[in-house]
């Protein structure tokens, strides 16, 4: 009898002990059974710290030359677009770079097409540049961005450029950025 009572006191301390285990939930999913987001997929949250606003900035000038010749921006609009998953898969499209690029206008729209597709014009800053070749951008979250525009030749005829630039805010700081 006694070997009875001590193997039904057993199982009824495991069984109470069990209880008082934490529960973690279902085990993770087996590596390799998910994929992360792909950098196709154009997602509005990935922009969302952009428009929080922020005590940094960004100051450029255009100083872009083949040879002797000049470009100027005078008059173009330059955007800053923040950096994404998304945006610099499109840089890297667009560009073939995410860091930096100086490449005929043409040859870049020419492969908007081929680049991934999404709305991000809501996320997208503005300005135009000075007579001087400069830009700025104010009140910028810390992050990365894409400086991009436009340049022509400032003087005689020949292809506009389209210039870009990865540039980084930090700790409240004016970014300068050459084009």
């Amino acid at each position: 009898m006694t070997r009875v009572r001590l193997l039904t006191f057993a199982i009824l301390s495991a069984a109470a002990l069990s209880a008082c285990a934490p529960t973690l939930g279902p085990p993770p999913p087996p590596r390799g059974s998910f994929a992360p987001p792909s950098a196709d997929e154009f997602r509005p949250g990935d922009f969302s710290w952009s428009a929080v606003p922020g005590h940094g900035g960004i100051t450029g000038h255009v100083v872009y030359k083949v040879g002797q010749r000049r470009f100027t921006c005078a008059g173009a609009s330059v955007i800053l677009t923040p950096e994404t998953p998304w945006s610099r898969h499109r840089m890297n499209t667009l560009y073939k770079s995410a860091e930096h690029a100086a490449l005929p206008a043409d040859e870049v729209r020419a492969r908007t097409p081929s680049a991934p597709a999404g709305d991000y014009s809501a996320f997208v800053r503005r300005t135009t540049c000075a007579a001087g070749d400069r830009f700025s951008f104010s009140g910028l979250p810390e992050g990365a961005w894409y400086v991009i525009t436009i340049a022509k030749p400032a003087a005689g005829p020949g292809p506009s450029m389209a210039l870009m630039r990865r540039a980084v805010t930090r700790d409240g700081r004016v970014t300068n950025v050459d084009l």
